[in-house]
């Protein structure tokens, strides 16, 4: 009887064996359907995230573009998610940091330029430029300027704009001015503003923008910070009260004194509410406010655009490019890289910059795109953007113009209102408040700078 249970255990072990062995054969055979398998996910598109900061009508623009590039290139899929604001943007980012939960491109504005190459999170485009035969002279000189640092493009510029005057062409013909002569001077602005003033009312109000400043400041050719305005070699210290700024500091102050200009505070949005409600005659905002403001006047006044004003003896500047820059992450694949790349090219197209300024109103990056019709068209509706071409293009190739770099941007801009604020409000003089925001912004340098790998 045990026998027989025996003889019964053996059988039942070797049919295991079989099954064990007939399982193993199986997975071998296998292989060539997970080889398919392999190539099958080989043949899934890349997928790409796109971190922006554009809302309204520019996030309604750049979904548009992502969904044209994904419908047209089957093997790549950009995604594009907003992130809210550029410094919540950038916040967000940096706290991806050591992750891969990050984007594949980010949108970062200007004054993000010198962080990001800092960071080491970045592959420059110059890298994929070089690679690609790339031709940079398609795109306009002006704007590449400003993103090339140490010999390299570090980011393809994305959307960019400067500021502009802008005027209300019926006031200036009431005030006896002439509506087809802007006031290219702090000199002719004043008296601009002053024929305008009437009533006990300004003629004129520009908001408390730090970004004003680094334009007036390029407007007279002067750097903003040393070593070059920080192209030469990193920025050490901060020239905000050197002549370029006192000079511009006294020339606002004076007029608020005069009350031929008012202080409607750092908004933008309240001083481009105040010119379109006629409140007004001149106003400064940024291109990219063109169609907006000519919108807001809705034909109850003829709108006039003139070149930022600089002083009487300033002979050479120019401005400096505002908006933002795409970055590809150097933390994703080769293969995502690539693909980033690609999709940045695309955005660079004649076609495509064409109608991202159509419908957000940027510059477009590319110069070939004025001639596309749907440019033209749009330049034939609103002629006052001829202005803010001409301006960048008569801008002076030098380091002024090219645009500060410094890591502490952010922080220094905030500063610099503090400073405008102060003056403005009487509670110091120019020189003094921008003795000491000049002092702030350099030791916030000094402390940016100790953290910087060399």
């Amino acid at each position: 009887m045990r026998l027989k249970k025996r003889g019964t255990f053996a059988l039942m072990l070797a049919a295991l064996m079989l099954v064990i062995s007939a399982c193993g054969g199986k997975t071998e055979t296998s292989s060539p359907v997970s080889g398919a398998q392999a190539d099958a996910a080989a043949a899934e598109p890349t997928q790409l995230t796109w971190w922006h900061s554009m809302s309204g009508a520019g996030e309604k623009a750049i979904n548009q573009l992502a969904s044209d590039f994904n419908a047209s290139h089957p093997d790549i899929q950009v995604k594009a998610i907003y992130q809210g604001k550029y410094d919540e943007s950038l916040n967000k980012l940096k706290a991806s940091m050591g992750s891969d939960s990050g984007p594949d491109i980010i949108q970062v504005y200007e004054i993000g330029s010198k962080f990001m190459i800092d960071s080491g999170m970045i592959t420059p485009v110059q890298n994929f430029i070089d690679k690609d035969k790339f031709d940079l002279s398609q795109l306009e000189p002006n704007i590449i300027r400003y993103y090339t640092i140490d010999g390299k493009l570090n980011a393809m510029p994305f959307n960019t704009s400067n500021p502009i005057l802008y005027y209300n062409k019926d006031m200036f013909k009431a005030a006896g001015l002439d509506p087809e002569n802007p006031p290219k001077t702090y000199e002719e602005f004043e008296q601009a503003a002053k024929a305008l003033a009437k009533d006990g009312k300004p003629g004129a109000s520009m908001a408390i923008y730090g970004w004003f400043m680094e334009q007036f400041f390029a407007n007279q050719n002067a750097n903003y910070v040393n070593n070059g305005n920080g192209r030469d070699g990193a920025a050490t210290e901060s020239l905000l009260n050197s002549e370029a700024g006192v000079k511009t500091l006294t020339w606002w102050k004076k007029m608020i004194d005069e009350k031929t200009l008012s202080n409607l505070g750092r908004s933008t949005d309240d001083t481009t509410a105040a010119f379109t409600a006629e409140q007004i005659g001149m106003t400064l905002d940024s291109t990219a406010g063109l169609r907006k403001i000519v919108e807001g006047a809705g034909g109850k006044f003829e709108l006039g655009t003139g070149f930022l004003p600089r002083p009487a003896d300033a002979n050479e500047g120019g401005v400096v490019v505002g908006g933002a820059s795409l970055y590809i992450m150097n933390n994703k694949s080769e293969a995502q890289q690539q693909a980033a790349w690609e999709f940045i090219k695309y955005l660079a197209t004649p076609e495509v910059q064409a109608s991202w300024s159509v419908a957000t109103g940027y510059f477009p990056i590319t110069t070939a795109a004025y001639d596309q019709q749907v440019l033209k068209d749009n330049m034939a509706k609103y002629p006052q953007f001829q202005t803010a071409v001409d301006q960048l293009h008569a801008s002076a190739d030098s380091t002024a113009t090219s645009g500060a770099v410094m890591g502490v941007f952010p922080e220094a801009r905030q500063l610099v209102e503090t400073a405008i604020e102060t003056v403005l409000n009487g509670q110091g003089t120019p020189q003094e408040a921008l003795d000491t925001a000049a002092k702030q912004i350099t030791d916030k340098i000094a402390q940016y700078n100790s953290t910087v790998k060399k």
